[in-house]
């Protein structure tokens, strides 16, 4: 092995080898992989190795990681997705280090194309095994054979979340490590915290009043036909269509139409809070492509065709990101955003005013796989020091680390707010800079994520776990008054 592990890896190692399936939950940059090989390196002996991760770059990263490191294991590891062909798969399913994306795995288990002997499995980004997502049926039939670790972050802030995943997982240890714990605070550097406020100007506050009134109307209207929308949270909203759609109503369609147009304006208002009003434009002119009658409603409303009519006026945030960007002169800077159209507005800007920057998303519109790794080999060669990204650049890519993470708006996911901030702060200070709209969405998403991140910590901090199985997730309750599942 050619890397020499900290005081913290070895202590969770041996604690995964002493207690069995086990989640790490581990800052972003802290060597969770590093982890995975010492494990692969103990088990390989026993049996074959199955490496999960979400995406192909990430799978990638790991075949990279285990050749480089593992230098023994060069000739017995494999990468395995969808790409291959399933006799090709057959053929490497021999090798002892699979390292491979959950759906084809899930699909050669299902077809028999796999077998589900294994003496390892590590499933990275643990915390999506929740609801149908692949690793929760793959978890399902290596249970009875394979030691189960699961890598993380942050595997959410809600209870039941918390409690999916480990169940799913069938984990009977747990491993938190948090920056300021003693085996892990001498590898980690300071990361300072700015939030950094701004107000909406005049003709985006008289907007805004007119679209809450807009949806004020629509709300009264729902709540008439019998569905209250509880427009404070998106969550909720969002679940409020499916108790429609199971209603027997006879009314039930008329309040689809009315919970399609409210949706449709509670979005516009958080474009206009947290984004731009070139934003919230662009999405209304995307209405008219298409062919709901919510949207045709929409675009015949008086407000709707004015707010079109309109001026562009740019955000006060983006003033603002200049501002900040003009103090980091020769920092490698990501400036993180929530929508595309926003991401292009943003590089459009900064290299407007001769800062140098590029935009990164995901595999759409044109932003192919290949102009992705260009854009990725670029920023690490130091060709611009600017990368201005959307969700994609918080999991899954080999992005390099960072000396300052912006983000253009708080989301109210701890997950991804760690995963972010976690780009920056690995070898050096690092600086984490939050843009936020007074009195807007921006504030309410920010505290959520902060608030999820603490529930998050304490409710790891109070699991236990019994000798029969039971996970006792609680506060100092007496042992067994909380019981999720049990170990067969």
């Amino acid at each position: 092995m050619n890397l020499t592990p900290r005081e913290y890896q070895k202590n969770i190692f041996d604690s995964i080898l002493r207690k069995g399936n086990t989640l790490v939950v581990l800052p972003t940059g802290l060597g969770k992989t590093l982890i995975a090989l010492m494990l692969i390196k103990d088990k390989i002996s026993s049996g074959r190795c199955l490496f999960l991760a979400p995406t192909k770059p990430l799978v990638l990263q790991h075949f990279n990681s285990i050749t480089s490191i593992l230098d023994s294991e060069k000739t017995n590891v494999t990468i395995v997705t969808g790409d291959l062909p399933p006799k090709k798969r057959k053929e490497e399913y021999n090798k002892k280090i699979i390292v491979a994306t959950p759906q084809t795995i899930n699909n050669d288990l299902k077809n028999k194309l796999l077998s589900p002997q294994f003496s390892l499995i590590i499933f990275d980004e643990g915390h999506r095994a929740v609801g149908d997502y692949a690793y929760v049926k793959i978890a399902e039939k290596v249970k009875d054979n394979a030691l189960i670790v699961s890598l993380t972050a942050s595997p959410g802030g809600r209870k039941e979340r918390i409690e999916e995943v480990l169940s799913n997982l069938y984990i009977k240890n747990v491993e938190l490590r948090t920056t300021t714990d003693i085996d892990v605070k001498p590898y980690t550097h300071q990361t300072n915290i700015f939030w950094q406020f701004v107000d909406l100007p005049p003709t985006y506050m008289l907007i805004k009043r007119d679209l809450e009134s807009l949806i004020s109307k629509y709300a009264k209207v729902l709540a008439a036909f019998g569905f209250p929308p509880p427009l404070k949270s998106k969550t909720q909203f969002m679940h409020l269509r499916v108790r429609i759609l199971k209603s027997s109503k006879k009314t039930k369609f008329i309040a689809l139409l009315n919970y399609a147009l409210l949706l449709n304006l509670l979005h516009m208002v958080e474009l206009l809070e947290t984004q731009s009003l070139q934003v919230l434009q662009q999405y209304i002119n995307r209405l008219s492509e298409k062919t709901t009658k919510s949207s045709k409603i929409l675009l015949n409303n008086p407000l709707i065709k004015r707010i079109l009519l309109l001026p562009s006026q740019s955000h006060p945030k983006l003033e603002l990101l200049t501002t900040i960007l003009s103090t980091l002169k020769n920092k490698k800077i990501i400036v993180f955003a929530q929508y595309r159209d926003q991401i292009t507005l943003i590089s459009k800007h900064l290299n407007k005013n001769n800062f140098n920057s590029r935009v990164f998303m995901g595999k759409k519109d044109n932003f192919t796989k290949k102009l992705q790794e260009e854009t990725l080999s670029d920023f690490r060669e130091g060709k611009f020091n600017i990368l201005c990204s959307s969700s994609v650049g918080e999991e899954g890519l080999d992005i390099p680390a960072v000396d300052v993470v912006i983000f253009y708006e708080p989301i109210p996911s701890e997950i991804r707010s760690i995963q972010r901030r976690g780009r920056t702060g690995r070898f050096s200070q690092g600086e984490v800079y939050i843009l936020i709209t007074r009195k807007s969405r921006d504030e309410y998403f920010y505290w959520a994520s902060i608030n999820r991140e603490k529930k998050m910590k304490s409710i790891l901090s109070n699991i236990s776990f019994k000798k029969d199985g039971y996970i006792i997730v609680g506060e100092k309750k007496p042992l067994g008054q909380t019981k999720l599942s049990t170990f067969k």
